[in-house]
């Protein structure tokens, strides 16, 4: 019997976790061609989520916690997650109740029909308009530095198979990138549509900064067309900066009157000086995430894993990877 995982990460979730896993739990007991085990990682969350899920895996034996020792992100989260998962296919899914549990399936049944991954798309999302903003800045980030096909939506609601997820761990490095490192493991992935719905309770744990610092993760961990295009600009004004020397030491000596123009000369020097200080802060932030690297930055520190189907409870400070 093939078995299901399903991995959450947790973030002020206390409200709807429970509504979530009930969903999980209903949508399973009509699918008994699987078995299935759920794992909900509290990323630091500061309301009560980590004793929402604490209850929840006292009552249910096929229910694991993960409560990691400060906020690393959503990203770092599903590769704790990921670790801790042991099924054959791995479903990936929010804890607000916003991406269905009930729709699972269909995910499943894609997988199951030959696909690697498989990715919710939603003909309407009921986020507020920044929350849209973020998602559509993403997808160009996406299609221009990770070569994602223009088609394929990606979401945080997707299923992969086992050894897509293998794949995956076999990242240790800081700053994981999950979409990133779906793409660069398979091509085989495919849509299929959900509803989604709109946030019953909170709102968004994501802002402008973790976005920035989202997307900055995906283009630094998994491509160097950055350092390309700085490169070309360079060329670039270097290039027209010496056609333009050439124009005006010509025009010198065609008409001597003319006024060279300390104007537009500062303008250049101050825009192109811009320009460099940008291309060094880039060129930097690639040196410093290798330097991080270097120092084994972990991606996360586990504090306390509990529940399972042993019904164990560990406690211990553990960094990605350890054995």
């Amino acid at each position: 019997m093939s078995k299901i995982s399903f991995v959450i990460p947790c973030y002020r979730s206390e409200k709807t976790l429970e509504a979530v896993v009930k969903e999980i739990r209903d949508t399973m007991q009509e699918m008994t061609a699987y078995e299935y085990d759920i794992i909900l990682i509290n990323d630091c969350s500061p309301d009560e989520t980590f004793a929402v899920i604490e209850r929840l895996c006292r009552e249910y034996d096929n229910i694991t916690g993960i409560d990691l020792a400060k906020n690393f992100g959503q990203h770092a989260a599903l590769m704790a997650g990921l670790r801790q998962s042991d099924g054959d296919i791995v479903v990936c899914l929010d804890d607000d109740g916003q991406t269905p549990a009930n729709e699972a399936g269909s995910l499943i049944n894609e997988i199951e029909n030959g696909r690697d991954v498989v990715y919710a798309s939603y003909a309407s999302k009921k986020h507020n308009a920044f929350r849209n903003f973020g998602t559509r800045m993403n997808d160009l980030m996406t299609r221009v530095m990770l070569g994602k096909p223009k088609e394929l939506r990606i979401t945080s609601y997707f299923a992969a198979r086992r050894f897509v997820v293998d794949s995956m761990l076999e990242y240790g490095n800081s700053y994981p990138y999950v979409i990133g490192l779906v793409l660069r493991t398979t091509g085989n992935i495919s849509n299929v549509p959900v509803t989604h719905r709109s946030r019953e309770v909170g709102t968004s744990g994501y802002t402008m900064k973790k976005l920035l610092g989202l997307w900055f993760n995906g283009f630094t961990a998994f491509s160097i067309l950055p350092l390309r295009v700085a490169t070309v600009t360079g060329a670039v004004f270097a290039g027209s900066g010496f056609i333009y020397g050439i124009y005006t030491i010509i025009k010198k000596f065609v008409n001597p009157n003319v006024p060279l123009g300390f104007s537009s000369l500062m303008a250049a020097l101050v825009f192109i000086g811009g320009m460099l200080m940008v291309m060094l802060g880039l060129i930097g932030e690639y040196i410093g995430r290798i330097y991080i690297s270097i120092n084994n930055s972990p991606q996360y520190v586990i504090r306390e894993v509990i529940g399972g189907e042993s019904g164990a409870v560990s406690c211990e400070t553990r960094r990605h990877g350890d054995e």
